[in-house]
């Protein structure tokens, strides 16, 4: 299974978000610049991720975002879930598969993705946090001007 980038970059926020200071406000700018992703993507990704109320936004010149529930709440099958379009491994109905039917593939492929799910299900986003710490530093040292 592979996850889109539209996962991978909401990761990216949640994890840059949990290695900063709970009082301290990031901004979609600053996030967009530390990864080198456009600001367009991390606005959506963050909209969706404000709605979900996995982060927190405010609006305005003192504005930012930061996370919107303990990092031991934010459980890393809920993230995917959130941001894949489908989850399905397979297509079998567009355009639709003449041997839909019998074909055992379509099962194996849904059991792997399952237990997939069940073991990203095990983790939060705490335990992507403390190796966060370290990225973040470097991504600020690697940024100074």
């Amino acid at each position: 299974m592979r996850l889109t980038k539209h996962t991978d970059y909401a990761f990216r926020v949640l994890i840059y978000l949990a290695s900063i200071p709970e009082d301290q406000l990031a901004t979609v700018q600053e996030i967009a610049e530390k990864f080198d992703v456009s600001r367009s993507h991390i606005m959506k990704i963050v909209h969706k991720l404000a709605v979900a109320g996995l982060i927190q936004s405010s609006r305005g010149q003192h504005g930012g975002i930061r996370l919107g529930k303990p990092k031991e709440a934010i459980n890393l099958r809920s993230v995917i879930e959130l941001m894949e379009a489908t989850l399905a491994p397979v297509n079998c109905d567009d355009p639709v598969c003449i041997i839909k039917k019998s074909c055992a593939l379509k099962n194996i492929l849904f059991d792997a993705q399952l237990q997939f799910l069940e073991h990203v299900e095990r983790y939060t986003l705490a335990d992507l946090a403390a190796p966060a710490v370290s990225i973040v530093r470097m991504l600020n040292a690697g940024k100074q001007d």
